[in-house]
């Protein structure tokens, strides 16, 4: 189950040949962003389009009522703030990087250009925001079905395989997101992330760090999760 655009299809940049990558980055500029940046945010004109070369960002929007919310991570390889540039012309979101995260910048209306002019990288964003769309269909599908710890336990391990550290036994996820925004992007209550925890720590399914959870039954996750072991 992938719930937030981080499943098994490569992101635009893995997608992308090393010309491809060449000629988009000469038309951009690289940007280190330290953890915890903010990179751009929501109502701020939409001029340029980030792509995730390393580490992973959160996307954030505010509710109505003036809350915070993690609407979605994405990770290495992805683009974020193309369709502003492309709809509203605005930001609509806010992006803070989550540890460190490099990534290349371009102008928007470069990017759109340089995807008209390079059928494969236009091959590679329609294979991307495609996923993206089913992703968010499967999201909306199995949210009726399943547990707020079912889908924490789903995100753990999306995170474990896309930015795990594994031993033989263990995948160790270095943990920069707090109990509120994993409860946020699970569509689950605080109380029950808090719960689901610490009966997994209970149980010997994790360990938890002040800034890790290192996965230590794989096996046991997977069971929770509805996934075959």
């Amino acid at each position: 189950m992938n719930l937030h655009g981080m499943g098994p299809v490569p992101g635009f940049w893995g997608l992308l040949t090393n010309d491809e990558r060449a000629v988009l980055t000469d038309l951009g500029r690289i940007t280190v962003y330290p953890p915890g940046t903010t990179m751009c945010v929501e109502g701020d004109p939409a001029t340029h389009v980030f792509v995730l070369v390393d580490g992973w960002v959160k996307i954030l929007g505010v509710t109505s009522e003036g809350h915070e919310m993690v609407l979605a991570l994405r990770g290495q390889g992805d683009t974020v703030g193309e369709v502003a540039g492309e709809t509203t012309g605005y930001r609509t979101a806010t992006v803070q990087a989550i540890g460190t995260v490099r990534a290349l910048i371009v102008a928007y209306e470069k990017f759109s250009s340089f995807l008209d002019s390079h059928a494969g990288a236009g091959h590679a964003y329609r294979r991307m925001v495609t996923g993206r769309w089913n992703d968010a269909e499967s999201m909306l599908r199995t949210r009726s079905v399943t547990s707020g710890a079912q889908r924490l336990a789903g995100l753990l391990l999306e995170l474990a395989d896309r930015h795990g550290s594994r031993t033989d036994r263990e995948v160790r996820i270095a943990m920069l997101l707090t109990q509120e925004e994993l409860a946020s992007l699970t569509g689950a209550s605080r109380a029950t992330v808090t719960r689901a925890l610490s009966n997994w720590r209970q149980r010997g399914i994790i360990r938890t760090g002040q800034r890790d959870i290192t996965i230590t039954d794989l096996r046991a996750l997977r069971k929770i999760a509805g996934q075959q072991a």
